[in-house]
């Protein structure tokens, strides 16, 4: 009997993941979708299914939703219409890839081994915190990592807010939030002399009046309680050791993001931050053929819900394209429905 061989697999399951999934089984590819496992690691890592939206409250600039949508619903509702349009789901972490055979073969979690002519990667990037209990209890209360989602919601306007890195991520976030807060405090472990964004980026953010930056300094608790949320933050002076407290509705995390590709054990290229390199800029091609990647997982610029989704579009349609060029889809047709492969 001829051994069944996906036509794509598509690892992930945020925006990216899902989006990709839509237009693959539209596509009439049946795509397989495998969003990662209900575990406790994935719940401490930030890396359950359905992505980063599930994990936020209120999304405001996604289009099609002039009065916000909640993350978890817009993520349920992705996932409800790749199922409805063909997709097949499985609930479990890949823990095994092999990207030097063809067709690919794919282990998960659970030991069931699958093979594959195309991937489409789309498991995201994972915000880096500071490691606080007390951080990660305020977690979409209070505490944030992207000043572009939440920096306008409600919470936060015309309040004062905490900025904590001394990159271009903090010099961007830290701009943005001047927009709406009365006030920022940029807490940074190290001088101005010694800021890691870009002079013409740290020179924007301190020349702004609004700012207010806290040098040799850190967050060593979040405080707040339940019902309020995040109430502000103790900054302690790491030269002097001397603390503060910054009264704040809010804290914007700005010290990167981790790409998720440690199951890829090196086998694709990637970029000098750890994302996965396009290998054209036009189109969601890696450096292996038959391998695409979607959203935030190659993206170290914009990490937005509807950038990761449009990529997610490009990469399912890159994926139809590459497999009809191989010859992997049904004669005459350029979709097909499952098939076997001698």
């Amino acid at each position: 009997m001829a051994e069944q061989v996906e036509k794509v697999v598509i690892i992930g399951s945020g925006p990216a993941g899902w989006t990709a999934a839509i237009y693959a089984a539209r596509a009439n590819l049946q795509p397989l979708v495998i969003e990662g496992a209900l575990s406790e690691e994935n719940r401490l890592k930030g890396t359950l299914p359905l992505g980063q939206l599930n994990l936020t409250t209120e999304v405001e600039n996604f289009p099609g939703f002039p009065h916000g949508v909640m993350g978890p619903e817009l993520m349920l509702k992705m996932r409800e219409q790749a199922e409805r349009y063909g997709s097949r789901i499985v609930t479990e972490d890949v823990v095994d890839i092999d990207l030097q055979r063809r067709p690919f073969v794919i282990t998960d979690s659970c030991g069931t081994v699958t093979r594959t002519h195309a991937v489409i990667i789309a498991t995201g990037a994972s915000a880096n915190y500071i490691g606080l209990e007390s951080e990660s209890r305020f977690k979409n209360m209070g505490v944030s990592a992207c000043a572009v989602c939440d920096g306008a919601l409600p919470r936060f306007r015309n309040k004062p807010l905490v900025v904590v890195g001394g990159g271009d991520s903090a010099a961007e976030e830290g701009n943005y939030l001047t927009k709406f807060a009365s006030d920022v405090y940029l807490v940074y472990r190290k001088t101005r002399d010694k800021m890691r964004a870009s002079p013409i980026m740290a020179e924007r953010l301190l020349g702004n009046p609004k700012v207010k930056p806290l040098w040799n300094s850190v967050v060593d608790e979040v405080l707040g309680d339940d019902e309020r949320g995040m109430t502000g933050v103790r900054v302690r002076n790491v030269v002097t050791g001397a603390t503060q407290r910054v009264d704040a509705p809010g804290m914007f995390v700005a010290i990167g993001h981790t790409p998720n590709t440690q199951f890829l054990k090196g086998q694709l290229e990637l970029d000098p931050h750890g994302f996965i390199a396009i290998k054209d800029p036009a189109r969601t091609t890696t450096s292996i053929e038959g391998v695409f990647a979607a959203g935030d997982v190659a993206d170290p610029i914009y990490k937005q819900a509807i950038t990761a989704a449009g990529m997610g579009c490009k990469a399912a349609l890159d994926a139809e394209r590459w497999l009809a060029a191989q010859e992997k889809l049904p004669a005459g047709e350029s979709h097909g429905s499952q098939w076997n492969v001698g």
